[in-house]
């Protein structure tokens, strides 16, 4: 496993975010090939993107939340509901920045983005 400065700071603040036992799962359910991948994203989005100064990390949450409807990646919505929940944002805050995605990414995506966070808020993080 990758030791650089980058992948450390990244690896404690996705841990923060995500939750230990989630990221430990996916360390461990990678083999040399996948690490590659693993690796970067830890340094890039973890140990820099998400660690830097200037937005705190309920106001990155909600972003990735928009984000990730736009693109159309709601599988993913699950974790970063909890991690929004987790950083301090409201369920209030998080429909209406659903509200939100479905204006500006169209009813399909707002739509599948409210299902996601609707099945998230159901099913309690572990």
């Amino acid at each position: 496993m990758a030791d650089s400065d980058l992948f450390q700071k990244g690896l404690k603040k996705r841990k923060e975010v995500l939750g230990e036992k989630y990221v430990d799962a996916n360390l461990a359910g990678s083999d040399d090939f996948m690490m590659t991948f693993q690796r970067a994203v830890t340094e890039l989005a973890w140990g820099y993107a998400w660690s830097r100064p200037g937005l705190d990390q309920k106001t990155r949450s909600i972003l990735t939340l928009g984000i990730l409807a736009g693109l159309g990646r709601f599988q993913e919505l699950s974790i970063y509901t909890n991690a929004a929940l987790a950083s301090g944002a409201t369920v209030d805050e998080i429909k209406e920045a659903l509200v939100q995605i479905t204006v500006y990414c169209g009813t399909p995506a707002g739509h599948q983005a409210f299902l996601a966070v609707h099945e998230a808020l159901k099913s309690p993080a572990d």
